[in-house]
């Protein structure tokens, strides 16, 4: 049974920065081994870029711009929990931030394809 906090729109804004922190977390190791290509080996780095050529991947890079977005504004808008009064626009201000993630995220992906 879900509970009705759980459908909350600060809550599902919670569970979002929480889960694109994680994601952000897991990916971190693998970008450092792949920029460690560079120093170590170029040419493995060249058969990386090309792979990193694909649709797919850029599809998925979307998505890393989504996270990283998403857990910035997420981020802004805990600071501003903490350090601004209440008001009832803080679902409204998790919305927008959720809106303008994807408007950067598309942004981005238009540019790369």
């Amino acid at each position: 049974m879900i509970r009705g906090y759980r459908t909350h729109t600060l809550w599902l804004a919670f569970l979002l920065h929480r889960v694109s922190g994680v994601a952000l977390a897991l990916f971190l190791p693998a970008h450092f081994w792949v920029l460690s290509y560079a120093l170590n080996k170029p040419e493995s780095l060249d058969g990386f870029l090309n792979w990193a050529d694909m649709g797919i991947v850029k599809l998925a890079e979307f998505g890393l711009v989504f996270l990283l977005a998403v857990h910035m504004f997420g981020g802004l808008r805990l600071m501003a929990l903490e350090w601004l009064p209440w008001t009832s626009g803080q679902k409204t201000a998790a919305a927008g931030a959720v809106g303008l993630s994807t408007l950067l995220a598309g942004v981005f992906l238009l540019r790369a394809i």
